[in-house]
């Protein structure tokens, strides 16, 4: 959904209006971004859009671990290993 400039509102304006700014954003489904001195501070969004962002970010924190276990597995199978002793004096080893 696009920004309309009706949903960008002073702090100020906002502390006013909080409630029919929050009945306004889950009515209609908008956002309100809430600026200070004319730069963004904050978003006003409903709860459940809220939940459905961090729901996103929890998918996207397990794909990237699938993807670094199936690198993981490519090298093993590419024989892209080292022993547990090779490992242990490269990351003891002094770096330069």
């Amino acid at each position: 959904m696009a920004l309309r400039s009706v949903d960008i509102v002073p702090i100020t304006e906002a502390r006013a209006r909080l409630a029919e700014l929050a009945d306004e954003v889950v009515r209609e489904g908008s956002e309100k971004i809430l600026t200070r001195n004319g730069v963004a501070q904050v978003a006003l969004i409903d709860a459940k859009r809220l939940d459905y962002y961090h729901a996103l970010e929890a998918q996207q924190a397990d794909l990237e671990s699938l993807l670094e276990a199936q690198r993981g597995l490519e090298d093993m199978v590419a024989g892209r290993t080292l022993s547990a002793s090779e490992l242990r004096h490269r990351l003891t080893a002094p770096e330069g």
